[in-house]
């Protein structure tokens, strides 16, 4: 099934709506999506009573000067990797102060891909200041569909963790 802006926005909403309930806050770290998490939950009015921050950190560079992540972990394991969105998370958490965070890193494509990497895998990982998750998905379609896929992977992740379950399931 195609990912369309309505749906995106329907989960924002939602997003939104249990937030609100808990007085709680979220922020986001994106690589791949360039912001396109942060762009779905700004389309809900009000959201700016439950949206923190949201961080674009495009570069190796940047995802350490804004979010802390290692160095050492890009020469190690790659910025496309479960212990770079994880890093992430707790780098948002920290500098935003939001209790929960998504983070997503990945090769959208249409080029960029390797054997072990290729063309649309995604690495998401969430947290809510005291478990962290992760999990590694393979999208299909072009670069536009990837990121949208990722989006929506994002937001699904978030409301299973507001609602205290396992954003990996399902």
């Amino acid at each position: 099934m195609a990912v369309n802006d309505q749906r995106l926005t329907r989960l924002a909403a939602e997003l939104g709506q249990r937030l609100q309930a808990q007085g709680a806050q979220v922020t986001t770290a994106e690589s791949c999506t360039g912001g396109g998490i942060a762009e779905a939950i700004t389309r809900i009015p009000g959201s700016s009573a439950w949206f923190e921050a949201g961080y674009i950190t495009y570069s190796n560079a940047q995802k350490t000067k804004q979010l802390a992540v290692p160095e050492a972990l890009f020469a190690g394991v790659g910025a496309v990797s479960r212990e770079v969105v994880e890093a992430m998370v707790r780098g948002a958490q920290a500098q935003s102060g939001a209790r929960y965070a998504v983070a997503v890193s990945g090769v959208a494509g249409p080029d960029g891909g390797s054997a072990e990497k290729p063309v649309g895998t995604v690495w998401l990982a969430w947290g809510d200041g005291e478990r962290l998750f992760s999990v590694r998905r393979q999208f299909a379609g072009d670069r536009g569909e990837v990121r949208r896929q990722t989006v929506e992977a994002a937001l699904q992740g978030l409301l299973r963790v507001i609602a205290q379950e396992n954003p990996n399931a399902g």
